[in-house]
């Protein structure tokens, strides 16, 4: 292979490209296009192929279709260093992962014997006699290594070829993810590390709550781009901004120090807009600032229904700053749990300003927590109960916090389901007592 080239396609996202070895999955089966059944066999891949210094560009599910997966087949040898193929190695008529890939390169397959005197004798083991269909399982590759199995009757198969003058690698690999995890483990991870050049993929995470995308990307994005060896990319999603560096370098260390310069950068322009640089949740965060200050928290909950509480205490040794908290969602609970006074719900409304901030407090006191918070909202899909909240609007929620300084009530009007304006303010309510936190250190 001397003689041949990795191609050195560029990574694309949609603000870099990062030129770096690549590779791609093809998930073959039919029944992972129906609601019944995931790829997961994609996501243990990657995590290998990372640890490698390999990068994973694509990923499809191909269906139980020659002419499909050929296709597939040809379109990932154009564009990625290695394709590995998940399952259709077994006996059956739809089992055409062997077959696709063959016609994809021009190859042929032919009977490996030794394969069908194996196959016969796990059966007879078995005290089983061997159906006609599963000599299909002993057709390999030509030029390809045979790959034993030893959790199933499934051989996977590694082939090292030329295509169009550049190198490639194709890994067939079993469907079940045991036999899968134990051929790469004892196999195919051995023959990556012997056949492809060092590289050391090194990673950093960096969050940020309730900010919008765009702006986040407005003031990164004259940064990023700087650092074309270095692939970014910005997720959204529940409530939280993240951005993602990955480099590929010859040594761990140089990637490690070429992707903490960027994140450092970028910690410099957001500054206390970043509330995590090593991918700890929100939640984290505050507990470990809560800690640190030798403060201590209690939550009372209407809308959220115990959700703040669920997400603090998710996190291992939460009491050391979370003492508890109240789900109050009844106007009676309110003020026997939080002595929250019947006739300010009566007056003003459960979902009123008036009350989160006697909920924080009441909270704060009853628990002898240094913080108190409190959520109450209206979070749909029907409005409030007749009487002072009735005329106010899915979303409108309140959030109180109470300390040693003072009392501050937040009003939020959030939209979404039922569901999402749950989480958004238990979102914002974290994030309030971050912020209190940091302006009051």
């Amino acid at each position: 292979m001397e003689q041949a080239i990795f191609r050195k396609l560029a990574c694309h996202s949609s603000r870099t490209q990062t030129p770096q070895m690549i590779a791609e999955i093809i998930a073959a089966g039919s029944e992972m296009l129906t609601p019944h059944r995931q790829d997961t066999n994609s996501l243990y891949l990657t995590a290998q192929l990372n640890d490698l210094g390999v990068q994973v560009a694509f990923k499809s599910i191909v269906g139980d279709n020659l002419e499909h997966l050929t296709n597939a087949t040809r379109i990932a040898l154009s564009r990625a260093d290695i394709v590995f193929f998940s399952g259709g190695l077994g006996p059956t008529e739809d089992d055409l992962t062997r077959e696709a890939v063959a016609a994809a390169l021009g190859i042929s397959l032919h009977r490996d014997p030794d394969i069908v005197a194996a196959l016969h004798k796990r059966f007879a083991a078995r005290h089983m006699v061997m159906p006609p269909n599963n000599v299909k399982q002993a057709d390999i590759l030509d030029g390809a290594t045979v790959l034993t199995n030893p959790n199933g009757s499934a051989p996977g198969q590694f082939l090292d070829i030329v295509v169009d003058g550049y190198r490639k690698i194709v890994i067939l690999l079993p469907g079940p993810p045991r036999e899968l995890k134990g051929l790469f483990e004892q196999n195919v991870k051995p023959q990556l590390i012997a056949t492809l050049p060092p590289r050391y993929l090194a990673r950093r995470i960096l969050r940020m709550p309730l900010i919008p995308e765009s702006h986040v990307d407005a003031r990164t994005a004259p940064i990023y781009r700087e650092y074309t060896d270095v692939e970014t990319t910005i997720l959204a999603g529940h409530g939280e901004i993240q951005l993602q560096f990955a480099t590929a370098k010859a040594t761990l260390a140089e990637a490690q120090a070429r992707v903490d310069e960027l994140a450092n950068r970028i910690e410099a322009e957001m500054e206390d807009a970043i509330f995590s640089s090593q991918g700890e949740s929100l939640e984290e965060v505050v507990l470990l600032m809560l800690e640190m200050r030798h403060l201590t928290l209690a939550t009372a909950e209407s809308c959220t229904g115990g959700l703040l509480a669920q997400r603090l205490t998710t996190i291992p040794n939460s009491s050391r700053a979370f003492v508890g908290g109240a789900v109050v969602y009844t106007p009676e609970l309110k003020t026997r749990f939080a002595d929250v006074p019947a006739e300010m719900i009566e007056t003003h409304g459960a979902v009123s300003p008036e009350v989160a901030r006697a909920l924080a407090e009441g909270v704060r006191n009853r628990a002898g927590a240094s913080v108190g918070i409190s959520i109450t909202g209206l979070a749909g899909p029907g409005g409030g109960p007749p009487g002072p909240d009735e005329s106010k609007p899915v979303g409108r929620v309140y959030i109180g916090l109470a300390d040693t300084r003072d009392t501050r009530v937040k009003e939020l009007n959030l939209t979404g389901d039922r569901d999402m304006i749950r989480w958004w303010a238990s979102q914002h309510a974290l994030e309030f007592i971050r912020q209190t936190l940091l302006n009051r250190a």
